[in-house]
C-alpha cells in the first residue's frame, strides 16, 4: 500500500481506530506514551459548580512576525472566550480551538462524500480482499457506494476493516487550541495560557463514626475531586474553593441543609475574597475520567447527641402513626466542635455493632457551614418511636369567649399593627391529640414541632388556652415541645388552640 492510511477495525459503532502507517508491524511503536505531555506548569483552581480555572506555563519557541502555534492538551471543555495568552513581544492577531477528537465515528463522519478501502478476511481461508468504497451516509449506520450497489456496513463481529486515505485536517488526537501570533522578535520565551474551563468540579464527603454510650463521633473530610474535561493535567499545584461564584447560572451548593444556627466563627484557612481555600498538598496529576480523594479533615470525640423528632402540619390527622426521624447533632465550633469551616457534601454516619464493625446507619447532605454552626441531620427513621396526630376536636366560639382568652395569646415580640381591613368574625377551639410510642427498653423524648401556626394578616392572632406539657415558642409559625416517653411505653398529650382559622 503506497499512501498513508488510517484503519479502523469492524463497524464504525464499536470499532476501535487500529493504526496509522504502512505496515501492522508499525502499529506498536505508533501508539502514544499516555503520560506525554505539552502543558508546562500547571496551577487548577477549582470550584464546587463544575467550573476550574486552569493556568499553564510553557516554554515555547516563536518566529518573528506573523505565526501559527498550537497548544495541545487543553481542556476539551475550555470556554474559549475566557482565554488569556500572555508573551513578552507577542499580541494575537486570532485563535481557534480544535475539539473534533480522533475517533473512528468521527473518521466515518467527515469521510462522507469521500473515497475508503474495505479490506475483508474470509474467515474460511483467511484470504484479504480490497474494495474502493464511496461513503454515502453515517445517518443511523454507515451506507456505502461499492461500483455500482448500494452496501450497509453491518456491525456483525466479521473480520472488516475500513482504511481511511488521510486524517481530516480539523480531527485532533488530542484537543488543541491554536493560536496565529505577530512576534517583534523570534527566540524562545515563557508563553502563559489562563482560561476557564467546565468539566472540574469537587464536593466534599464525610465519614462520621457515632459513639452513641458515649455520646461522640470521629469524623473525617474528604474532597472528592472529578475531571470529565478530556485531558489529563499533569503534576498540576491544585487548590480547591468552597463556595459559590457566579458563573452563569451554574449548579451551586446544596443550600443550608442540616444547619440549625449558623456559626459566627472565623475558620483558620486562607481566604479568597467571600470563600475558603482548601489546597492539596503537594502537586498532583488529575487524570481525565478520573474521581480522586484527597483528606482535609480529621477530627476525634466530637459531642454527638442524638435526637428523635416529627413535624406535624396545623390540623394533621393521621390515619395511622407515624415513624419520627433519627438525627444526629454537633457542632462545627472551635471548642467543643469540629473546629472548622465545612464544604457543602454528603455526610455519612456509622456505628459499631455488638461485634465491633462499623455499619452503616444513614446519611445526609450539608451545604457550606461556617466554623461554629450547629447542625442536626436525618439520618432516617426510627423503627421503634412513633407519634400519631389527630384533631380531637374542632368547635367554632363565640366573640364573647375569645376576647376572654386574651392574656394567652402568642405573639411575635413585635408591636401590635393596627389593620383596617375587616378581619373574619368566625373563631375556632381547636384540640391537638399527639400519641407516642416507644418500643425501646429506654426512655426517649421526642422532640415534636407543631406548625402552620401563622396563617397570614388575617390570622396572627392566635391563642393557646390549655397544653399537657409546656411548649417553647421557636418562631411565629412553630411550637415545640420535648415529650419524655418511657421505656415500652406510650405518652398522650393535649394541646388546645384557640384561632381565626
Amino acid at each position: 500500500m503506497g499512501r498513508r492510511a488510517i484503519t479502523a477495525m469492524g463497524a464504525v459503532s464499536g470499532a476501535a481506530l487500529a493504526a496509522m502507517g504502512l505496515a501492522a508491524g508499525a502499529l506498536a511503536q505508533s501508539v502514544p506514551d499516555p503520560d506525554a505531555t505539552a502543558q508546562g506548569d500547571v496551577a487548577l483552581t477549582i470550584y464546587n459548580n463544575n467550573l476550574a480555572l486552569v493556568q499553564d506555563a510553557r516554554q515555547l519557541a516563536i518566529a518573528q512576525g506573523k505565526s501559527r502555534v498550537e497548544f495541545p492538551d487543553v481542556s476539551a471543555q475550555i470556554q474559549a472566550e475566557t482565554l488569556s495568552f500572555a508573551a513578552a513581544d507577542t499580541t494575537i492577531i486570532e485563535q481557534n480551538f480544535d475539539y473534533d477528537l480522533l475517533t473512528p465515528t468521527k473518521l466515518m463522519e467527515k469521510a462522507v462524500g469521500q473515497t475508503v478501502t474495505l479490506l475483508r478476511t474470509n474467515p474460511a481461508t483467511g484470504i484479504e480482499t480490497r474494495e474502493r468504497a464511496k461513503v454515502l451516509s453515517v445517518v443511523g449506520g454507515t451506507v456505502l457506494q461499492i461500483g455500482d450497489r448500494i452496501e450497509v456496513l453491518r456491525d456483525d463481529g466479521l473480520p472488516v476493516r475500513v482504511i481511511f486515505d488521510r486524517v481530516p485536517p480539523n480531527l485532533r488526537a488530542r484537543p488543541t487550541l491554536s493560536v496565529n501570533l505577530d512576534s517583534t522578535r523570534a527566540g524562545t520565551r515563557p508563553v502563559n495560557l489562563r482560561y476557564l474551563t467546565n468539566g472540574l468540579g469537587w464536593s466534599a464527603d464525610y465519614v462520621a463514626l457515632y459513639n452513641e454510650a458515649g455520646g461522640t463521633i470521629d469524623m473525617q473530610g474528604w474532597v472528592t475531586l472529578t475531571n470529565s474535561t478530556g485531558t489529563t493535567f499533569h503534576n498540576a499545584d491544585t487548590v480547591l474553593v468552597a463556595g459559590n461564584p457566579n458563573a452563569g447560572g451554574g449548579p451551586r451548593g446544596f443550600g443550608q441543609r442540616g444547619m440549625t444556627r449558623a456559626g459566627t466563627e472565623a475558620a483558620a484557612r486562607e481566604r479568597l475574597g467571600d470563600f475558603y481555600l482548601y489546597p492539596i498538598s503537594g502537586r498532583t496529576t488529575v487524570a481525565n475520567a478520573q474521581t480522586k480523594q484527597v483528606s482535609f479533615l480529621d477530627v476525634q470525640a466530637v459531642p454527638a447527641t442524638k435526637i428523635y423528632s416529627r413535624s406535624v402540619y396545623w390540623q394533621q390527622n393521621d390515619e395511622q402513626p407515624q415513624n419520627v426521624q433519627s438525627r444526629i447533632a454537633f457542632s462545627s465550633s472551635k471548642n467543643q466542635g469540629l473546629g472548622d469551616a465545612l464544604p457543602a457534601g454528603t455526610v455519612r454516619f456509622y456505628q459499631r455493632d455488638s461485634q465491633g464493625t462499623p455499619q452503616f446507619i444513614g446519611e445526609n447532605q450539608i451545604g457550606h457551614t461556617p466554623m461554629g454552626s450547629e447542625l442536626s441531620l436525618v439520618t432516617g427513621d426510627a423503627f421503634d418511636i412513633t407519634v400519631k396526630a389527630e384533631v380531637e376536636k374542632r368547635e367554632t366560639i363565640t366573640s364573647e369567649e375569645w376576647e376572654k382568652t386574651a392574656r394567652y395569646r402568642v405573639t411575635d415580640g413585635e408591636q401590635s399593627r393596627t389593620i383596617t381591613i375587616e378581619r373574619p368574625k368566625t373563631y375556632y377551639r381547636t384540640v391537638m391529640r399527639y400519641t407516642l410510642t416507644n418500643a425501646k427498653a429506654q426512655p426517649v423524648e421526642v422532640q415534636l414541632t407543631q406548625t402552620g401556626l401563622n396563617r397570614s394578616w388575617w390570622a396572627d392572632d392566635f391563642r393557646i388556652t390549655s397544653e399537657d406539657i409546656k411548649g417553647e415558642q421557636l418562631n411565629y409559625d412553630q411550637r415545640l415541645y420535648k415529650v419524655a416517653i418511657p421505656a415500652e411505653g406510650e405518652r398522650v398529650i393535649r394541646v388546645t388552640y384557640e384561632t381565626r382559622y
